[in-house]
């Protein structure tokens, strides 16, 4: 297989500043997301070593010896994959607590650090936290991301594009990681996000947990790509397996912590009180769900209701994508009040500003479609930014003060 283009990366900036006020620095994201590649296109045209944990000698030296392996590296390194070496937290605190220069220690993980409170206390005022995901389609397009700024103020202009139609299926189920869609061809695509979850299980998951089943988690991640986009609800996803309802719960988190999986929770307001609290579930890519689910984009088009709910997650999953690369903070919820009305993605920027977005996989946007996001702005009251239904239309049109319809073609391209 080719190599996968090299693309560049919305968290690039921020790695940079980063190293250069804060000792250590950790990209982390799902395996084969693109964090070596950057961290060694950026980290090595400054001078640092290499080091990699997936190399089962450097591993070995790394366990036997983990303040002796820290106190012989070079004075600036890479270490990938530090998820391997948990018993490396420790000793990297101590070498930072005696030299605090910046930028000292690149580090990359597959696993998410802020759900094992230990190992992210240890480093706390010491290390920054990057996350990567999976490519954006801003980042595939080569486009600057705009929507954001769009949706927190600066409006969206009234104009048409052609509607994407079955362009929209193909982009969902080619995913975001590159080295899939270095591949050419859907089939090929596909076996690759078979055998990235083979491989996930056999070693990734050994390495973070005792699982008496393997061979679940697998079936376990399938049905969750079924639920995608819905509400949370343990006791479908136990259903199927001889396992108790809190056995499935730590599967999940488990899931969670290698970003496969992603709980969305619940946007609150005290202005509000009859408001659903449980969280949404999103899997970690669209590519991914649909190889889990086997289905092309032929079979997408044809079952409007997965169609919505995978659209949704492609949204939600690009939004999350464009904002790990901006300077302020963006936290992620849902909105859903017990009378129904619901807003698929609120995003809550610094100054709680408070924005909302509906995705619909619809040609056609009426106005009963900006319910929920009216109810939204009612309850944010000043603090309300604005709102977008996402659809697969032609128009960018004004549905009232701050609210619009706009194309979801519009996530990635930039006005022309």
């Amino acid at each position: 297989m080719a190599n996968p283009e090299i693309y560049s990366r919305l968290v690039e900036p921020r790695l940079i500043e980063a190293l250069a006020d804060t000792p250590v620095v950790l990209i982390h994201g799902p395996r084969q997301c693109g964090k070596t590649t950057l961290a060694r296109m950026v980290g090595e045209a400054r001078g640092y070593a290499y080091f990699s944990f997936d190399d089962d000698v450097v591993l070995a030296a790394a366990r036997q010896d983990p303040m002796g392996f820290v106190g012989d590296l070079p004075a600036r390194a890479i270490l990938d994959e530090i998820q391997r070496v948990p018993e490396l937290f420790t000793a990297l605190k101590s070498t930072v607590d005696r030299d605090r220069t910046p930028g000292r220690f690149l580090l990359t993980g597959s696993a998410n650090v802020l759900l094992v409170p230990k190992l992210a206390d240890s480093l706390a005022g010491r290390m920054e936290i990057l996350r990567l995901h999976p490519l954006a389609q801003t980042e595939l397009a080569r486009t600057p991301p705009t929507f954001l700024d769009m949706l927190f103020g600066a409006g969206f202009k009234m104009g048409s594009r052609p509607r994407l139609g079955g362009e929209l299926p193909e982009r969902i189920v080619a995913g975001g990681y590159p080295a899939a869609l270095g591949r050419k061809s859907a089939h090929r695509r596909a076996a690759w996000y078979r055998d990235y979850i083979e491989t996930l299980v056999q070693r990734d998951i050994r390495d973070l947990a005792r699982i008496r089943l393997l061979n679940a988690l697998p079936r376990l991640l399938m049905l969750a790509a079924g639920q995608t986009a819905r509400l949370l609800n343990v006791s479908d996803l136990a259903s199927p397996f001889q396992l108790s309802r809190q056995t499935i719960r730590d599967y999940i988190t488990l899931l969670s912590r290698l970003f496969l999986l992603e709980e969305l929770p619940s946007w609150h307001s005290n202005r509000l009180r009859r408001l659903v609290k449980s969280p949404k579930l999103h899997i970690g890519d669209t590519g991914l769900a649909c190889a889990l689910l086997g289905i092309d984009a032929a079979a997408l088009r044809s079952d409007r209701a997965l169609l919505g709910q995978l659209l949704e997650t492609f949204v939600f999953q690009e939004l999350r994508r464009q904002a790990s690369g901006m300077e302020d903070a963006v936290n992620f919820h849902h909105f859903r009040d017990k009378d129904g009305a619901e807003v698929d993605i609120v995003l809550e920027m610094s100054g709680q500003r408070v924005a909302g977005v509906e995705v619909k996989a619809a040609a056609t946007v009426t106005t009963s479609d900006f319910r929920g996001l009216r109810r939204l702005k009612q309850a944010a009251a000043q603090r309300f930014a604005g709102g977008a239904v996402l659809y697969d239309g032609e128009a960018t049109m004004p549905f009232g003060e701050g609210l619009y319809a706009v194309p979801v073609r519009c996530l990635w391209e930039t006005d022309r």
